[in-house]
C-alpha cells in the first residue's frame, strides 16, 4: 500500500499542500475506509505507509518516493512536510503510465489531477520489477538513464562537406522559422569520442532530421540510434532509391538540391516540425 501524491508543480522544498477535498480521490471506499474513524482521517496511520510524489503529467517528468513526517490540516488545505528516499532514483513518469495498472493507477485522469489517493499494492516491489534489466547496456558509448529532451532541439545527421552546406542552411532556417535551435554532430566536441557526442545529441533532441543522400553509413548508424531512443525522426533525401529497403515504408521528404528545392524542403520541414510541436 502507498500514498500517491500528485501536485501541478514540482515536488521541492520538503513542504506541500493539497486541498482537503482532493483526500482519497480515486481511492477504493474500502480502502479509505481503514484510514478513517468517522469523519476523522487517521493521519498518523497514513503516515506510516510510503510515498510516490508525482508533478502532473504523462509523459515529462519525474516522480520521487519517500515519506510524510508531518502532516497539519489548515483552513480547508493539508500541510505536508516530506522527504525523500536519497536511495532510489527519480521515476519517469512515462515508466509510471505505461505500467499504471502496476501500481494500482486505474484512471489516466489521475495524470492531469491534482490529488491525494491510496493505492492497494506494494510499491517498493512494483518498482523492483520495473527496474529489472530486459537487456545489456551499448558498449560503444552511454546512455543516460534519464532522459532529458530538450524540446528547443534539432539535430541533423548528413555527410559533412561543403555540398551539403546549403542543404543544412535550409533546415536551420525551417528550425528558426518554428523556434528550435539547430546542430550538427560536427558543431560539437564535448567527449573524447566523436560517436559519444553523436548519441548525446541525438539523445537530447525532440526531432532528428536525417539526410539519406548518398547512402552514407554514418547516417544510416544514426537513424537506428534515433530510432532505438525513440525520437521523432524526419528522413529527407535528394534520390528515392537513397533510402534503404527497411525505411522505404517510412514517410520521407524528397528534395532537389537548386535553390527552388532548398526552399521547398524547408517548407516542408517547417510544416513537419510545427505539426511534431503542437501534437507531442
Amino acid at each position: 500500500m502507498y500514498n500517491f501524491l500528485v501536485q501541478y508543480m514540482p515536488w521541492e522544498g520538503g513542504t506541500g499542500t493539497v486541498s482537503v477535498g482532493r483526500l482519497f480521490e480515486h481511492t477504493d471506499e474500502t480502502l479509505k475506509n481503514q484510514f478513517k474513524n468517522g469523519d476523522t482521517v487517521l493521519f498518523d496511520e497514513l503516515m506510516r505507509i510510503p510515498c510516490l510524489f508525482m508533478q502532473e503529467g504523462r509523459q515529462d517528468g519525474l516522480a520521487r518516493v519517500g515519506a510524510i513526517t508531518r502532516i497539519r490540516p489548515s483552513d480547508g488545505d493539508i500541510l505536508i512536510d516530506y522527504f525523500f528516499d536519497p536511495n532510489i532514483d527519480p521515476v519517469p513518469n512515462k515508466i509510471i503510465f505505461a505500467s499504471r495498472t502496476d501500481f494500482d493507477i486505474r484512471n489516466e485522469f489521475e495524470f492531469s489531477r491534482t490529488h491525494w489517493a491510496l493505492k492497494d499494492v506494494d510499491l517498493f516491489r512494483t518498482l523492483l520489477r520495473l527496474s529489472q534489466p530486459l537487456r545489456g547496456s551499448p558498449k560503444v558509448f552511454s546512455i543516460a538513464k534519464n532522459e532529458a529532451i530538450e524540446r528547443s532541439l534539432a539535430s541533423v545527421m548528413m555527410p559533412f562537406g561543403v555540398a551539403f552546406s546549403p542543404v543544412y542552411e535550409a533546415i536551420q532556417s525551417a528550425a528558426t522559422e518554428v523556434g528550435l535551435v539547430c546542430r550538427r554532430a560536427d558543431e560539437i566536441w564535448e567527449t573524447p569520442a566523436i560517436i559519444q557526442d553523436i548519441v548525446n545529441l541525438i539523445d537530447k533532441s525532440f526531432v532528428v532530421v536525417c539526410d539519406c543522400t548518398g547512402r552514407n553509413a554514418n547516417v544510416f548508424y544514426e537513424i537506428g540510434i534515433a530510432h532505438t531512443l525513440g525520437r521523432e525522426v524526419v528522413l529527407i533525401t535528394q534520390v528515392d532509391a537513397d533510402v534503404p529497403f527497411d525505411l522505404r515504408h517510412l514517410r520521407y521528404v524528397k528534395y532537389l538540391d537548386n535553390d527552388e528545392g532548398r526552399r521547398a524542403l524547408k517548407a516542408a520541414l517547417t510544416e513537419r516540425f510545427g505539426y511534431l510541436q503542437q501534437n507531442l
